[in-house]
């Protein structure tokens, strides 16, 4: 049953519509960003009316691209008189599944903290998320290869197991920089409960570490600033390799997370430099060594 009809699965027209739109647009939407220095969540939220708290922004924001693949994933097929879909169709939408789980629900339950994120950047993120997912799942449940035939013209066997190969090793890369990063804050949580401790402060209240900074040294972050973001585009080029170089929509994502995170990264150096110094950040990279 459609949701919107012709949108909600999209029907072919509105998907190829919606893919140029994605591909086209969404570029120029993330380069703003070497414009606008504002960035409402992260090191970069402050107080506002129009902040929603961190974890409930977060889950709100990236589930709806999982739940919409499942949702076209599971009803698209039938509308397109497709029967039953490739194992390939099927793995790469479990990929997509998997990532989102850990980003969308495991991630921001197992944050220390999270700085509330402002309903503008919020409902981008909602748009970006339903956008991705719409293109995505469209192509892998109708309008990609939906034969065995069709699938060795775009990928052969070895090229979709090097491809989830690559995925699985920057989806490790990912949760092991973000751990480093966890691991500061837990580190600062306990250091100011023995403070409280000490001092003889009974109240019991947790201590807070909503702003606490410092420079991750583990990893990838001897040599970058942002390894999770780079470790996220080794993800999807995986993804993308798995699905063929042909693949529009797997394209697409990987170009708009490049397009959406390298100015984020490279303001968020200068951020690093203003609140530590040049000579701390040595000359570590902002995200992509040898570029920035």
């Amino acid at each position: 049953m459609a949701l919107i009809e012709g949108l909600f699965p999209p029907s072919r027209e509105n998907y190829e519509l919606l893919l140029q739109c994605w591909q086209i647009g969404y570029p120029v939407i993330g380069s703003m960003q070497w414009i606008i220095k504002w960035y409402g969540m992260g090191k970069t939220s402050v107080s506002s009316i129009f902040n929603i708290p961190g974890r409930l922004a977060w889950m709100t924001m990236e589930c709806p691209g999982f739940l919409t693949l499942l949702y076209v994933m599971n009803t698209l097929p039938q509308k397109a008189g497709i029967d039953d879909l490739p194992w390939q169709n099927r793995v790469l939408g479990g990929l997509f599944v998997i990532h989102y789980s850990y980003r969308a629900v495991l991630f921001p339950l197992i944050q220390p903290s999270m700085s509330p994120i402002h309903v503008g950047v919020w409902a981008l993120a909602i748009g970006f998320q339903l956008c991705n997912a719409l293109c995505i799942s469209s192509w892998l449940s109708a309008y990609g290869p939906t034969t065995a035939e069709a699938w060795s013209s775009v990928s052969s066997i070895p090229q979709f197991i090097l491809g989830i190969g690559i995925f699985y090793l920057g989806l490790s890369s990912n949760f092991f920089h973000d751990e480093e990063l966890r691991e500061i804050r837990r580190r600062e949580q306990k250091r100011q409960e023995r403070i409280r401790q000490q001092s003889g402060d009974k109240t019991g209240s947790a201590a807070s570490v909503e702003k606490h900074y410092q420079i991750p040294q583990a990893g990838l972050f001897r040599y970058m600033l942002y390894p999770h973001y780079l470790s996220e585009w080794v993800e999807w080029f995986g993804f993308y390799m798995a699905a063929g170089w042909g693949c529009a929509p797997a394209r697409a994502f990987l170009v708009n997370e490049i397009f959406s995170m390298l100015p984020r990264a490279v303001n968020g150096k200068k951020w690093y430099i203003e609140r530590f110094g040049e000579e701390k950040i040595g000359k570590k990279w902002a995200v992509i060594p040898g570029i920035w």
